[in-house]
């Protein structure tokens, strides 16, 4: 399988939805509750820095997708924030961590210089695993940060990268 990424368009948007959805309907790694339909998620995805699609190239079939934005304004501008999302028949292939290393790439390449993660849930083993093999340095515990479906609370663990 040949992945490559490239970035979002309108036409990808009934595909890009539903990898979102499928994370947000789990409820157990993004801290959005409502899902996207056509209408907000083309708005959703064009208003980011970067949404970029991991695409088989062979069959243009979208595998996952990543968006990149500014965590802050300001004087904090220069910290970027994203959330990735792979599709969970296909989780367990590397392709995270192939969006993961172009958003770092792509990060440096719109000119931020801190990559942020706000809201790691301290469960999601397999993103925390990742995050530490790709150099991104775990910045504590905030306990109870994340509401999760059964309406307990996971600690989240923020962290991040210099680019």
């Amino acid at each position: 399988m040949s992945i490559i990424v490239k970035p979002y368009s309108t036409e990808n948007i009934k595909p890009a939805i539903a990898i979102w959805n499928e994370i947000v309907r789990a409820g157990v790694a993004f801290p959005q509750e409502e899902e996207l339909n056509e209408i907000t998620g083309d708005e959703f995805f064009k208003s980011q820095s970067f949404t970029g699609l991991a695409v088989e190239e062979d069959t243009g079939e979208i595998l996952a997708l990543y968006i990149l934005h500014p965590n802050n304004v300001g004087r904090c501008g220069h910290i970027s924030n994203a959330s990735y999302a792979v599709r969970a028949d296909l989780r367990g292939r590397h392709i995270g961590e192939l969006i993961v290393k172009h958003c770092i790439e792509k990060a440096r390449e719109i000119g931020f210089k801190i990559l942020q993660f706000n809201a790691v849930v301290a469960t999601n083993i397999h993103a925390r695993h990742l995050y530490k093999r790709l150099g991104f340095t775990e910045l504590g515990t905030i306990p109870g940060g994340f509401r999760m479906p059964d309406g307990n609370f996971a600690d989240i663990v923020p962290q991040f990268i210099t680019l």
